[in-house]
């Protein structure tokens, strides 16, 4: 009985260090991750009466857990007033705050170009846009993430002699795709 008992423990043992760890070490784990994905979003353009509405699609790029950086090109297109619409294409640093259940809130500034039309086409512009918010990116499964919200606060600078800037707001809801 000891000598089997003994055996099996000589076998365990071996057996222990002959097997290593299922997964990578966090330090030497692939650290870069690219989401793609498309969102709706309704805002304010600071100029005219009506909410602008549109699509748009962004990009997610995660170097490490502190340094990530999005991408956002934006077409509001619906609801105009006059021919007037906004488009922005931005790109800027995005800091994740803490992740909580699924959820991850974050922060983020973004500098670009916003497009303008004014109203009856009566000239057009393509102006500094720089832009300011955050929000909260739900984990659906290992490849999809749900945006369940995104607000920005975009300051454009001077873009008539003698007028102020314009302050357009709003916000966006989508979901991405993890590509990498």
């Amino acid at each position: 009985m000891k000598r089997s008992v003994f055996s099996f423990l000589l076998i365990l043992l071996a057996g222990a260090t002959y097997c290593g760890a299922q997964v990578a070490p966090s330090a030497t784990g692939r650290q870069l991750r690219i989401d793609a994905g498309g969102m709706g979003s309704l805002f304010s353009p600071d100029y005219g009466p009506n909410r602008l509405a549109g699509v748009g699609a962004y990009v997610d790029i995660r170097f490490t857990r502190w340094v990530q950086v999005e991408a956002e090109g934006r077409w509001l297109r619906y609801n105009q007033y006059a021919n007037i619409y906004q488009d922005n294409y931005l790109i800027g640093l995005r800091e994740p705050i803490h992740t909580f259940w699924k959820a991850t809130p974050y922060g983020k500034v973004l500098i670009g170009q916003g497009k303008m039309n004014f109203q009856y086409n009566y000239a057009s512009g393509t102006f500094t846009d720089i832009a300011y918010g955050g929000g909260v990116d739900i984990k659906m499964s290992n490849r999809l993430t749900l945006r369940a919200f995104d607000f920005e606060y975009q300051q454009w600078p001077k873009w008539l002699p003698g007028e102020g800037g314009l302050y357009p707001y709003g916000g966006s809801v989508g979901i991405a795709y993890r590509v990498w």
